[in-house]
């Protein structure tokens, strides 16, 4: 009788020990719910004079947080969110602007985005000819 007993009292205790956690994770506060319901969007941005972003030490970096809303260093976060909103979050569908004339300068400026953009990572690298090149691709997304 005495096995028994003890035997009840250990596993009493191993279930206790075991679901009692489980139990408690049902009644999550307000605080630990999510912030939103949306996927993440944030994205760090590099640029740095270079071939490759492999090669090349980067100059400056931001950061861009577009959802719940725009916002992060970036210094056009607002347009640059609507940019990549418009383009999928896809930065080769950025759009270039043919209208900007730059020299045949070659001082290769290296651009990076890396990040989740609504839940689907994102690695991206381009290399413009100059930074005129860069500057007239005609987005807010390379103009920090």
């Amino acid at each position: 009788m005495r096995n028994t007993a003890r035997w009840a009292a250990t596993l009493g205790l191993t279930a206790t020990a075991v679901c009692g956690p489980l139990a408690g994770a049902s009644h999550a506060s307000p605080a630990t719910a999510p912030a939103s319901l949306h996927a993440p969007s944030a994205l760090v941005l590099t640029v740095g004079h270079g071939e490759s972003a492999a090669t090349t030490a980067p100059l400056r970096a931001v950061t861009l947080t577009c959802t719940p809303g725009a916002s992060g260093t970036h210094p056009a976060s607002g347009p640059a969110c609507a940019e990549l909103r418009g383009a999928g979050g896809d930065p080769d569908a950025l759009t270039d602007d043919t209208g900007v004339r730059c020299t045949r300068e070659y001082a290769p400026v290296v651009v990076t985005v890396d990040g989740v953009w609504q839940g689907r990572r994102v690695s991206y690298e381009r290399t413009f000819a100059n930074e005129c090149v860069k500057n007239a691709s005609g987005t807010s997304v390379f103009a920090f």
